[in-house]
């Protein structure tokens, strides 16, 4: 706590130095040369207004200080008649105007952001003006001279907004920059949320699948211990009731696991993205993947069709791994291009890719489970999604997947058709995981 109070005293001693030292960089509008206007106003409304955590009248106090040393030093080095008092007494209503000024804008503090910035403007040049007025007030009494002079009371006022309105829209820049930084933290935050959505997307999926087909295997080894029994073949059929009871507990272990991972994974459709963001981020995501290959991958998208859908996750995967295919396809450089569109009663993804292509041979193969032709370096298969689980999570939305050859030849084309309307139509939680289930 008395780190941060420390840290406060310490920004609002350096708002009043930064203060009264650019108030040294000013211009004499009246007769009077010990009346001046400087820098000074606007570099302490500007910092009040980008500090807002500050306390204003303290702040003010302190730069009304540190004003009324300042310039009371300078008075007598450049006039070397004058004397303490007397330069003290010249200077005063300049530490005054600090105070004022800073009193009124701490009535503003928290509604900068709702104040229109034509009327704040406006607002802060009447501060402006009726602390100058307090600051000519008391130069008029301490000093006996004539304070009433219409002209320079408009000048006062237009300087006023003049600098009211500088500073404002310095602000109002300021302000903008520090939104767009806030942007791309929020649209990098949402990209790396999205990717691990993505992953547990599909880790989900895959569980459920295997779960099922756990399931299936301890359901076929219990009725196998039952025949074996049935004919007396007690070691056969003991030995299948312990594969079936360790199949079983496989099944639990799966279930622990799959809970954990829904508790991280949000099941519920309770948001929906709209396609060209889906499109937006897995075209980013696969050109920083190229990038990462070192190849020069052009992506162009055309997008024919709009809309909005719970299942941003699923079609976010199936569109990763299509593009992350076509991204692997091409030897060095090359052109991935995405359209969407509507046909029908269906939504179409088409992602074609100037890579090496599939033989024809191959293609009846490519989306059978455990098919891969990614191999590292001692020959061990790639552990990623394949596209047999592509294919799957597509048919969970009831669509269908195709591949054949690009136009000219050369590279692949994979189409994606999918009903719009299960794609756009909210749905229960688990839906798109039991659609196929059968």
């Amino acid at each position: 706590m008395r780190n941060w109070v420390k840290n406060e005293n310490v920004q609002m001693a350096a708002v009043a130095l930064a203060t009264a030292v650019g108030a040294q960089f000013k211009i004499n509008p009246f007769r009077e040369d010990y009346f001046r206007i400087g820098l000074g106003v606007s570099i302490f409304l500007f910092l009040l207004m980008i500090m807002p955590h500050l306390s204003y009248i303290k702040t003010g106090i302190l730069t009304g200080l540190a004003s009324f040393a300042f310039q009371s030093a300078d008075l007598i080095h450049h006039v070397h008649t004058v004397s303490l008092l007397e330069s003290m007494r010249d200077n005063l209503g300049a530490g005054l105007y600090y105070v004022v000024f800073a009193y009124g804008l701490s009535r503003l503090k928290h509604r900068f952001h709702g104040i229109p910035p034509l009327l704040l403007g406006g607002i802060i040049t009447g501060l402006d003006f009726s602390s100058n007025l307090v600051e000519l007030f008391v130069r008029g009494v301490l000093s006996g001279s004539n304070i009433f002079y219409m002209r320079e009371w408009l000048y006062l006022f237009v300087v006023g907004g003049l600098r009211s309105y500088f500073v404002i829209g310095l602000y109002n820049s300021f302000a903008v920059r520090q939104i767009r930084l806030l942007h791309a933290e929020q649209e990098k935050r949402m990209e790396q949320m999205l990717s691990v959505n993505s992953g547990l997307y599909g880790e989900v999926f895959y569980l459920k699948k295997a779960m099922d087909t756990i399931e299936g295997i301890t359901a076929n080894s219990y009725e196998l211990y039952r025949d074996l029994r049935e004919r007396d073949m007690n070691e056969y059929s003991q030995r299948t009731l312990g594969i079936a009871q360790q199949i079983h507990e496989v099944k639990k272990d799966s279930q622990r696991i799959l809970a954990g991972l829904l508790k991280l994974y949000d099941n519920e459709k309770t948001v929906n993205m709209s396609l060209s963001e889906v499109l937006n981020f897995a075209g980013k995501a696969n050109r920083k993947y190229s990038e990462m290959l070192h190849k020069q991958v052009k992506f162009e998208i055309e997008q024919q069709y709009e809309g909005e859908s719970p299942y941003y996750i699923p079609l976010l995967t199936v569109l990763n791994n299509l593009l992350a295919n076509a991204v692997e396809a091409i030897e060095q450089e090359g052109l991935i291009q995405v359209r969407v569109f509507e046909q029908g009663s269906e939504v179409h993804f088409v992602v074609t890719d100037s890579g090496k292509g599939i033989p024809e041979a191959k293609r009846g193969v490519i989306f059978e489970p455990g098919y891969t032709t990614k191999f590292d370096e001692v020959g061990i298969a790639a552990t990623g999604i394949g596209l047999s689980h592509v294919r799957d999570i597509v048919q969970s939305l009831e669509g269908r997947i195709l591949v054949e050859s690009a136009p000219g030849g050369q590279g692949t084309t994979f189409s994606v058709m999918i009903p719009g309307v299960n794609l756009m139509k909210e749905a229960d939680a688990d839906d798109t995981f039991d659609r196929n289930r059968g």
